[in-house]
């Protein structure tokens, strides 16, 4: 099988999807930390929480702008779960750990789908 050079774009891309991989991976790693903190000073479940809003929020800015599909919406949704008092905490850890999972298959997804497109060589010339 013959490899296929990508082009610009998709090298941009898949750099760019790469950076949500990691993130939600470092997020992923922020929800065990909570797990296992379960019996821990309030105030340092409330830091851990901030720290998770505070990554979501970010990824969700930056993944509006790159035309990721639903992900921005999972990442601001998770981001309002961890900030949120009140609630128990089993429930935001299951919520936290099903939102980031259903966030890494989109982006494998998206991975996928960029690794496989095309090369758009003549993307804005007609044929004749």
């Amino acid at each position: 099988m013959a490899v296929q050079k990508q082009s610009a774009n998709q090298v941009r891309r898949i750099e760019e999807l790469q950076g949500y991989v990691r993130t939600v991976d470092h997020v992923k790693k922020m929800v065990a930390e909570l797990e296992s903190n379960r019996a821990a000073n309030p105030k340092v479940i409330n830091n851990i929480c901030g720290n998770i809003a505070r990554e979501l929020s970010h990824m969700r800015q930056r993944a509006l702008t790159a035309n990721l599909g639903t992900l921005p919406d999972v990442a601001g949704q998770l981001a309002i779960i961890a900030g949120r008092a009140g609630t128990g905490l089993n429930m935001k850890v299951r919520a936290l750990a099903d939102g980031v999972s259903s966030m890494t298959i989109q982006l494998d997804q998206a991975l996928k789908s960029a690794h496989e497109a095309t090369p758009e060589k003549d993307k804005g010339k007609k044929p004749s």
